[in-house]
This record gives C-alpha cells, sequence and structure tokens, in this order.
C-alpha cells in the first residue's frame, strides 16, 4: 500500500484559511466598534453666573477639539428667556464676529474669544433685569461636528445695590458730632469751674455765733468780702441770687455809726 506523502499537507490549508478569516473579523468589529475621532468635540460652560444691573459680564465658554480650529469653525451664542420658550440665535462668530444688529443685545455683545486657544466666550455690557435667562454656547469645528457641541449657562441679574454719596455722609455727621460737641463743651466748662460750697451758707448760725458788725452788715476790717465770680454765679442757686442782688442793691453804711433799731 502506498502512503501519499502530502496528505498531511492538504489538510492543515482549511485551518490556516479560518484563522486568517478570524483575524479579519476581528479587526473589522474593532473598527466598527470603537469612537469614532470626528465625535470628540467638547464645549464647557459655567452653570451659573451673576452679575448686578448695569455692570459688564463675561459669559465664558471654551471648547476641546481633536481637530485644530480652522475658518470653517463656527460659534453661535443663543438666549432663552427666563420666561421660557425657544431660544433665538443673537450672535455668531465665523472667522470675524458677527454681532446682533437688533433686538434686546444691540450694541451690547463684544467678542472676547480666541479660537486657537479654544476660548469662545463673549461680553455682556451694561446687563439690565431683562437679560435673565439661559445663554447657549454652540461651537462646530468640521470634522468635529459630533459629541457635545453645545452647553449653557444661566446668567441672574440683581438690582444693584444703592451707594452712600460723600454729601449724604456729611449731612449725617454734622448731626451726629455738632450735638456731641456742644454737649462734652458744656460738660468740660461745669467741670473746670469749681464747685460751690453750700455748707456754710446753709447752716444755721444762733446769734451768739454772730460776729460783731455781721449783725449790721458790715465786714470786720480785716475780712475781705470775695468778690463773685462767672462760675459763681453759674452755680448759684435761685435763694442764693436773690440775696446778692439784694446786698449788691443795700446802700452803704457808715463804719463808725450803726442806726438804732429801737
Amino acid at each position: 500500500m502506498r502512503v501519499n506523502p502530502f496528505s498531511h499537507v492538504k489538510m492543515r490549508r482549511p485551518r490556516q484559511r479560518n484563522t486568517a478569516l478570524n483575524v479579519v473579523l476581528l479587526l473589522y468589529l474593532i473598527s466598527f466598534l470603537a469612537p469614532s475621532p470626528v465625535s470628540s468635540i467638547k464645549v464647557n460652560t459655567p452653570a451659573e453666573l451673576h452679575a448686578s444691573k448695569g455692570e459688564a459680564v463675561t459669559l465664558s465658554c471654551t471648547f476641546t477639539s481633536t481637530s485644530r480650529p480652522t475658518s470653517k469653525m463656527t460659534v453661535d451664542w443663543s438666549y432663552r428667556p427666563q420666561s421660557g420658550g425657544p431660544p433665538q440665535t443673537f450672535f455668531h462668530f465665523s472667522s470675524r464676529a458677527f454681532p446682533p444688529l437688533d433686538g434686546q443685545f444691540t450694541g451690547r455683545i463684544q467678542w472676547q474669544g480666541s479660537p486657537a486657544r479654544g476660548d469662545a466666550s463673549i461680553s455682556l455690557i451694561n446687563a439690565t433685569l431683562n437679560d435673565n435667562g439661559t445663554y447657549i454656547c454652540s461651537v462646530r469645528n468640521p470634522p468635529d461636528v459630533h459629541g457635545s457641541p453645545t452647553s449653557h449657562t444661566v446668567l441672574t441679574v440683581t438690582p444693584k445695590a444703592p451707594s452712600i454719596r460723600f454729601s449724604d455722609v456729611a449731612v449725617l455727621l454734622a448731626f451726629i458730632l455738632i450735638p456731641s460737641a456742644v454737649i462734652t463743651l458744656i460738660l468740660i466748662g461745669r467741670m473746670l469751674c469749681p464747685k460751690k460750697q453750700r455748707s456754710q451758707s446753709k447752716a444755721y448760725r444762733s446769734p451768739i455765733e454772730v460776729t460783731e458788725g455781721e449783725e449790721y452788715g458790715i465786714h470786720p476790717p480785716g475780712d475781705k468780702v470775695k468778690t463773685a465770680t462767672c462760675c459763681d454765679l453759674y452755680l448759684m442757686d435761685s435763694d442764693d441770687e436773690e440775696g446778692y442782688y439784694n446786698i449788691e442793691k443795700r446802700p452803704p453804711v457808715d463804719e463808725g455809726y450803726a442806726e438804732s433799731q429801737c
């Protein structure tokens, strides 16, 4: 019996063909299931922005793309009012900026972006309460037109807090400082004037304690009559003032003569 020496070779060929076919199918599946590089664009904006009435606010928008930005890249900004409704495009960029020519944003939008750095931001000047709402940034950079090409941010504009003018502060300080200064001067004046010693004048004196000449309103030669000062008059009671003025009005009495009261 003769044995064919090539019989084993014929049996191996189908196995090699099946292996090659499996490799091709595997590569096809990998290429089909792998993410496409044209779907890698991503746009980012802050979730919320706050501004006061009359201020300028920057609507920030950045993007990342696998393709280098070219002249075909476009940026669109849309606005949806706080009351609701469909968004309306008010700004467009394609090689250059196209600001709005009519509507509520006329003359109040400035381009702040730089496509080479992945920046598509704009500025809103003189914000008003009517600008409250949602702002949507959309970027297209062919062939990267899929993925996450849009992002939105909510802007809240609040009334500006009232500012205090310098004139108002000056008037307020005048009403506070002037009365305080007057009261301070009065207190200082009372502190500088010596307190009147009224203990002796108010004490009761018997006739025996009256020295010679006092019963006639005559002071001894060696006794000096104290002259009332401004501070004494200022601190003098009403009863003392009456007696003081009576003494001043009393006619002078001769020292050597005393009128008999008998």
